[in-house]
């Protein structure tokens, strides 16, 4: 595991170098709840619901835009990730007031080892963050025990289908499958980090073993004239618009 986390943290600093730190200020500015690659509207999907109040915990921050988006609904966030440079880049958004002011807490740390008391938060989200990034037999019971009692989470990865989709060497997802379901489980990408895409079966157990109940899994496509990603070539809007490329899991803890 420590191998991973250190491929892990050095592809994210390769990222925001290339990538993140460049965006970030847009994505600090955009004024709309907005899931994955394709910036499906949350007031479309019904997800989120209000946030006014609510303590959040954003488990794989990167730039932690998604926060800032919380913070001006008058939740109460904190971001966490497991990459220094991303959260270096959240704090100069911070600092440059790049959503207005917008302070809230910037935590590195492990998703599936979280520096915080049990019953800590209302609601957990993670918008490609700890979904492909930990592994579900962690950091799914660590949501939980940092959740209160009826909290929810709110996570987004990519689909099953899109895994099965995308060449082994990379690049973008093609119109036939390309590898077996159980090579899914753990992608370690040539020369980048390790993922991780249950099948929905085993999503469905690792929540279930984790204590949460699900209320829904969203398939995503997207919007009519979507464009292609800037940087995360892993799929077309024409193959989106034919198969869902993400998948948003909803559930939430019993109630006491």
């Amino acid at each position: 595991m420590a191998d991973e986390l250190e491929r892990n943290r050095a592809l994210w600093s390769h990222v925001n170098a290339q990538f993140t730190a460049a965006d970030a200020g847009a994505r600090w500015a955009q004024a709309e709840i907005t899931w994955g690659l394709f910036s499906v509207p949350d007031a479309e999907l019904g997800v989120l619901g209000g946030v006014a109040g609510l303590d959040v915990l954003e488990i794989g921050s990167g730039t932690a835009y998604f926060s800032s988006w919380l913070h001006r609904r008058r939740a109460r966030p904190v971001a966490l990730d497991l990459s220094r440079a991303q959260l270096e880049t959240a704090r100069r958004c911070q600092a440059e007031g790049a959503a207005g002011r917008c302070s809230f807490p910037l935590v590195e740390a492990d998703g599936g080892r979280l520096p915080f008391r049990d019953d800590a938060f209302d609601l957990a989200v993670s918008e490609y963050g700890a979904g492909p990034w930990c592994d579900p037999e962690l950091w799914l019971p660590e949501a939980a025990r940092v959740l209160r009692p009826g909290g929810r989470l709110v996570f987004l990865t990519n689909s099953v289908l899109l895994g099965l989709c995308v060449p082994a060497e990379g690049g973008v997802a093609e119109d036939r499958l390309l590898r077996s379901q159980a090579d899914l489980a753990r992608i370690t990408w040539p020369g980048g980090g390790t993922e991780h895409h249950p099948s929905h079966g085993d999503w469905i157990r690792h929540l279930r073993s984790a204590g949460f109940e699900i209320e829904a899994l969203h398939e995503l496509y997207p919007p009519a004239g979507a464009g292609a990603h800037d940087f995360y070539e892993i799929v077309t809007p024409a193959w989106a618009e034919r198969w869902p490329a993400e998948e948003l899991w909803v559930a939430h803890l019993p109630s006491r």
